[in-house]
């Protein structure tokens, strides 16, 4: 394992905020961090996310400073803006921190960090960093999940719901059972992993690096991801019905125990089309985030940890 960043006790803190995340907590995240470099003696140096200055943009920035005055990168934000930042830390050398801004917040929870804003800005100022997985597809990071097809899709229009109609889980919920009420075209695949190849046609392939939201749905196999895996779920073709039963199986958390669904575990997995199929790309959401990628896809788990401050166990 890579030899970990070891920022000292007054490291600069370089600080990515999207104040439009969750329900605009960032300005209190922002100034929490503000009176706690103050009372440490840390420099802060911070990256406002705006419609000219994109979390991409400005996360490379971040890590940039970070890089050059011994800092620490950080960001408060949704999972999106979490990936974003996480994308550019990724073999910087650099420390990660996290405060949690979004609706569901899957990464952060998964590795103990408070939801609220004072609680996560001490642990960030007092803990030491401490390796966690990474998840790529195509060399794009994912920390919590990366899918494509049916869930991709419920994701984009999700956002466009939300977008109208403001942030919350209810209206998540809304904007799935709008997607699912609709038919859509399967994929038929080839997938290789661990010395094994096979066909499959499929509504949906879930690629997951989180074991909490794994467990939220009722996924044994997401187990793995603890074990240093990722874990995948397909799902096969069916009608609206069948759809919108496998969404309550979900909120139930029995997913895993639906006979349409298929898991697998693995530490790299390849997709590509099946033969005689002709789509060569395909819409990707990593973390939320829609991007579009060319076939084959490779899933795999990051030769290189990100070195999160986190508490030693996650409660």
């Amino acid at each position: 394992m890579p030899t970990p960043p070891s920022p000292a006790a007054d490291a600069p803190i370089c600080l990515v905020y999207n104040a439009r995340s969750g329900k605009g907590q960032a300005g209190d995240a922002l100034t929490a961090v503000q009176l706690g470099c103050q009372a440490g003696g840390r420099a802060l140096h911070a990256f406002p996310i705006s419609r000219d200055k994109p979390p991409r943009e400005q996360a490379r920035a971040a890590v940039a400073m970070a890089q050059r005055v011994g800092g620490i990168a950080v960001v408060a934000g949704g999972d999106g803006t979490i990936n974003a930042v996480a994308q550019a830390v990724l073999g910087s050398g650099c420390a990660f921190g996290v405060l949690p801004q979004g609706t569901f917040n899957y990464f952060g929870r998964n590795h103990g960090i408070p939801t609220e804003t004072q609680p996560a800005v001490d642990l960030l100022l007092s803990q030491p960093p401490r390796p966690v997985q990474v998840g790529l597809v195509n060399d794009r990071v994912f920390l919590v999940n990366a899918s494509m097809g049916l869930y991709a899709t419920l994701l984009e229009e999700r956002e466009h719901y939300k977008s109208r109609y403001g942030r919350s889980r209810w209206m998540a919920l809304f904007a799935a059972l709008a997607t699912l009420t609709r038919r859509h075209r399967p994929w038929n695949l080839r997938l290789s992993w661990q010395g094994v190849q096979t066909e499959v046609q499929t509504s949906s392939l879930f690629v997951g690096n989180n074991a909490l939201q794994f467990q939220h749905i009722g996924v044994e196999d997401g187990r793995a991801v603890e074990q240093g895996e990722l874990a995948a779920v397909l799902i096969r073709p069916r009608g609206v019905l069948s759809q919108l039963g496998l969404v309550l199986n979900g909120f139930l958390r029995q997913l895993g125990r639906d006979d349409d669904v298929q898991t697998l575990s693995f530490r790299s997995l390849e997709v590509q089309p099946a033969r005689g199929a002709r789509r060569r790309s395909v819409k990707v959401a990593a973390d939320g985030e829609i991007e579009r990628m060319t076939l084959p896809l490779r899933f795999a788990v990051s030769d290189e940890p990100l070195w999160l401050i986190k508490p030693a166990e996650a409660s």
